[in-house]
């Protein structure tokens, strides 16, 4: 009767350690799912109308500097 008291103990000693083991594994996942996940996606940025009439505006010179050099 001495041995498997002896056996149980051994068993929940390998349960502890696996119990451990997989909070540490759970921690892993945790922090790389955090890391990595990349949490709420990123709206995209508005410009006004002003602003996109300007960049409109010099990218047209550009063009027409560009094709008065070819010519």
């Amino acid at each position: 009767m001495g041995s498997t008291s002896g056996i149980v103990k051994q068993l929940k000693r390998e349960r502890d350690q696996v119990k451990k083991q997989l909070l540490g594994l759970n921690a892993a996942i945790s922090a790389f799912v955090s890391v990595y996940a990349g949490g709420k996606p990123k709206g995209r940025r508005t410009m006004s109308a002003k602003s996109r009439a300007k960049i409109a505006t010099a990218q047209r010179k550009r063009w027409a500097a560009w094709k008065a050099k070819r010519k």
